[in-house]
């Protein structure tokens, strides 16, 4: 039976390498201490490269921690990502790699990285590479639930080390994915830009839901709606909701690498800082319909997205960003999973619901109709919803952040 080395147990590679040793028999390896729950850990890469015959590194390309997407980005310059801990993992395994030995590296990066920087590394095994396309909080799910699984070989091949790796995964899926194997270049494309695709979406959608704030008269789901169900020309439903902008560890971050890639590349355009830059406007829009009621704002939902403690690029950092440095107003958070609490003495405050209500609080709201206020927002409030969810509450203002019409 195959045996596995996963060398970077980390966020994303302990989820997966479970999932695997469920099927395979597997080995860990990582800097830092871990407790996997059904896999034993080694104490070098030399023993993880000398037991695995597949061998998956899922090391951390890092961004400039100023360009994580909490603050404004688009006007720092453009940066690659940080190349230099794949780089010294893939040093090392080739040290101890032969040919019997097939190296996966599904870590994101740039295209033309692999073929310029990263596979000229590993001379004594075999290399393909294969991103995932997960999110964290839901990593084991995704993995086993993808919708595609990307393979690339130097020129495209579908047989040998592609076949193997497909045939390695097929056991593992729950669902029916599509299989998609390109070259090294084509698989970097497609692992990037379908991140970018998202973060676009995303800024068009909640770009309508400006256009309503601006113009009146417009509900922004009744716009959204329509364009989501056209599945001929426009691509299908998911993140077509207007709402907060895109975040998370990957997207923003994407995005300000593409910045880069495309000045390299002398594109002559750059469709990536457009997006950056919308995101953070739309994001300042939110903050002054925040800041304009004359009341602290309080902020629901600091992680990036509900029921993980991931802050990360996350949205509801970059709208307090700009409620506390343009506009001067004191902003809190209200995460559970973050640890964050509003003082209890705070009293009415301006609140933006940045997470999702129908997945976090709405089964918490006193269904009571006389009483005033909530056990969740003081009497006097002001609710921003940016999902047009939250039900009038007694004392309260809640305004459908998006939904202009007049009735």
């Amino acid at each position: 039976m195959t045996k596995v080395a996963m060398i970077g147990v980390g966020k994303l590679g302990q989820a997966c390498a479970e999932v695997m040793a469920e099927h395979y028999p597997l080995v860990g390896y990582d800097v830092l201490p871990k407790e996997p729950k059904n896999f034993p850990m080694v104490n070098s890469i030399q023993e993880a490269v000398k037991y695995g015959d597949i061998i998956f590194i899922a090391a951390p390309t890092p961004h400039d921690p100023r360009y994580d997407g909490r603050e404004p980005t688009h006007h720092l310059p453009s940066k690659d990502f940080d190349y230099t801990i794949v780089k010294d993992i893939l040093t090392k395994v080739n040290e101890y790699s032969d040919r019997s030995k097939l190296v996966v590296l599904i870590s994101t990066v740039l295209p033309g990285t692999v073929r310029r920087e990263l596979e000229p590394l590993i001379t004594n095994a075999r290399f393909v590479y294969n991103p995932y396309l997960i999110a964290m909080g839901t990593v084991a799910w995704d993995f086993v639930n993808p919708e595609m699984i990307m393979v690339g070989t130097e020129n495209g091949s579908k047989t040998g080390d592609a076949k193997e790796l497909l045939d390695f995964y097929k056991p593992m899926m729950k669902n029916n994915p599509r299989y998609v194997v390109g070259t090294w270049d084509e698989c970097e494309c497609i692992k990037i830009f379908y991140n970018t695709f998202i973060s676009a979406k995303l800024s068009l959608v909640n770009m309508i839901q400006d256009v309503a704030e601006k113009q009146g008269n417009i509900n922004v789901d009744v716009v959204t709606d329509a364009l989501k169900d056209s599945d001929q020309r426009i691509m299908g439903p998911r993140y077509m909701t207007a709402g907060m902008g895109d975040g998370g560890a990957c997207h923003p971050r994407d995005n300000i690498a593409l910045r880069w890639m495309a000045d390299q590349l002398d594109l002559g355009y750059d469709l990536f800082d457009s997006i950056m830059k919308a995101r953070e406007i739309q994001a300042m829009n939110l903050a002054e319909a925040l800041v304009k009621h004359d009341l602290p704002v309080v902020i629901v939902g600091k992680a990036y997205k509900p029921h993980v403690p991931y802050e990360a690029g996350s949205y509801s950092l970059l709208v307090g960003h700009y409620v506390e440095k343009i506009f001067g107003t004191p902003v809190y958070y209200d995460d559970d999973y973050t640890g964050d609490k509003p003082p209890d003495t705070l009293g009415p405050a301006s609140y933006l619901l940045a997470h999702d209500p129908e997945t976090t609080f709405l089964g918490c709201l006193d269904p009571d109709p006389n009483k005033q206020g909530s056990s969740l927002f003081p009497e006097g409030s002001v609710i921003i919803d940016p999902w047009r969810k939250c039900p009038d509450i007694p004392g309260c203002t809640v305004i459908h952040y998006g939904n202009t019409r007049l009735c």
